[in-house]
């Protein structure tokens, strides 16, 4: 047990002071990974609604792909592809070609073109919720299109699109752990070099489990009680 514990602590015989940078990592991955999700979600959502067939065409090109993808490939292609492509432009305009892509934004790229992807359908079918009569009504008391979809359209949207965007919040966290593969110093790869280091595999692999579950249970009493601020505010369709 005091072997356990030594490890288990903080300073230069343990190793939590790494497990909790890794933490850090990797909430902060996710959170920076959610705003630009769901911005591109909701700019492809509208993409699919567009009246423009090359917009629409565009759209379901962008979701087939990055739905059907594996995510680890996704993050391979945009970690290792582009530090290529960006090589080979720098190269054709010759300047130094010794450029590498950040871990980190090439993980937030790619973890956010998969949840866009999934969050544009999240948002398309709260749009095909909404009445047909909501956007009329608002065009008959003189509102512009932008005034109505924020004013009338988008704080109904939020609702009905609350409870599949938090499913897709927590596969978010969870997905972080593949950035590990690239070099990241996440949860996974500080509890794997531990693991490694100490020949404690199940000790330390078990604190991660730990981990991702307790970040899972706070972020589904976050979402539960937005969700019950959202229901609660009057917004009917």
């Amino acid at each position: 047990m005091d072997g356990v514990l030594t490890l288990l602590s903080f300073g230069p015989q343990g190793w939590s002071d790494d497990i909790a940078a890794g933490v850090v990592v990797t909430v902060t991955l996710a959170l920076a990974t959610l705003p630009l999700g769901l911005v591109m979600g909701f700019l492809i959502a509208l993409g699919k609604r567009s009246e423009d067939a090359a917009l629409r065409l565009a759209a379901n090109i962008y979701t087939t792909i990055f739905r059907g993808l594996p995510e680890l490939l996704t993050l391979f292609l945009v970690f290792y592809g582009a530090q290529i492509g960006v090589q080979q432009v720098m190269r054709f305009m010759g300047a130094a070609t010794g450029i590498e892509i950040n871990a980190f934004a090439a993980g937030m790229v790619a973890l956010g073109a998969v949840f866009s992807s999934y969050a544009s359908e999240v948002f398309l079918s709260a749009f095909r919720a909404i009445p047909n009569g909501q956007y009329e009504g608002a065009y008959a008391i003189g509102l512009s299109r932008w005034r109505t979809m924020r004013l009338v359209i988008l704080p109904q949207l939020i609702r009905l699109a609350l409870p599949g965007l938090s499913n897709l919040w927590l596969i978010l966290l969870k997905e972080t752990a593949l950035v590990s593969v690239i070099g990241l110093s996440d949860i996974l790869r500080q509890t794997g070099i531990a693991a490694r280091v100490t020949k404690e595999a199940f000790l330390f692999f078990g604190i991660a489990c730990l981990i991702y579950l307790v970040l899972a249970l706070l972020s589904s009493i976050v979402l539960s009680a937005i969700e019950r601020r959202v229901s609660a505010s009057g917004v009917t369709r």
